[in-house]
């Protein structure tokens, strides 16, 4: 280990219905950095269910959070229920300040905007709420991952693993950010290019958003609140 990396704090925020590889990707990657620590954070230190069922303890609370270096927010529907919580929503106003980087992956954006963290700052979110960035003073960009001064958010679910890559370039340099990206074997080689709405058959896509229409309004409303009540 080089002696002159200092340490670093990264601290995950964990909710209720959080996406799992929003959080696992990124968290894979942060715990092989050097001299890092990663801090789960949740309201308390009940295990979090996450979108599909599976259950994550964190290790500390919104209160007992040490200071942080790094701030990550994951996505997944559970954002919603976190836009209007003033509890959540003060924890990350408040960490930001000191925070070198923060992050979000997906639709983690959201939460970082409702937060008033976006205001006039490039991000990108999942494709899905793209568009709903705007409603909180961002510039919604379309790209897999986006840096803009010390905000850097990652597209979503996998685009997670990317977003860390470059986070952990960006701390500790391009060999060990390449040296992690060998050691999990991160060469994505998909057999469908149907990642994205650019790629994907268009009955694909269609009948997606049609599945979604349902969280997909009820998000809009939430966040039409949320930004209306962002000081």
């Amino acid at each position: 280990m080089n002696s002159a990396w200092k340490p670093v704090d990264v601290g995950i925020l964990l909710f209720d219905g959080v996406t799992q590889l929003d959080l696992t990707g990124p968290y894979e990657v942060f715990s092989r950095m050097p001299n890092t620590h990663v801090h789960l954070i949740a309201a308390s230190l009940a295990p979090v269910r996450t979108e599909w069922g599976l259950r994550i303890s964190p290790d500390t609370t919104l209160e007992d959070a040490p200071r942080l270096d790094l701030l990550c927010v994951p996505g997944g529907w559970g954002v919603d229920d976190c836009l209007e919580d003033e509890r959540i929503l003060g924890f990350l106003r408040a960490r930001a300040v000191d925070a070198r980087y923060v992050t979000s992956v997906c639709s983690g954006a959201l939460l970082l905007g409702a937060a008033g963290l976006l205001r006039g700052y490039r991000a990108t979110t999942h494709w899905m709420s793209l568009d709903l960035l705007a409603s909180f003073g961002a510039e919604p960009v379309h790209d897999r991952v986006v840096r803009d001064r010390n905000r850097i958010t990652g597209g979503g679910v996998t685009a997670g693993i990317d977003f860390a890559l470059l986070v952990a370039s960006e701390l500790f340099g391009v060999s060990v950010a390449q040296s992690i990206q060998l050691a999990i074997e991160y060469c994505p080689d998909p057999p469908f290019d149907s990642g994205s709405p650019q790629h994907a058959p268009a009955d694909i896509v269609r009948a997606l958003l049609e599945r979604s229409a349902g969280k997909l309004n009820r998000r809009r409303d939430t966040v039409a609140r949320a930004s209306a009540r962002i000081p």
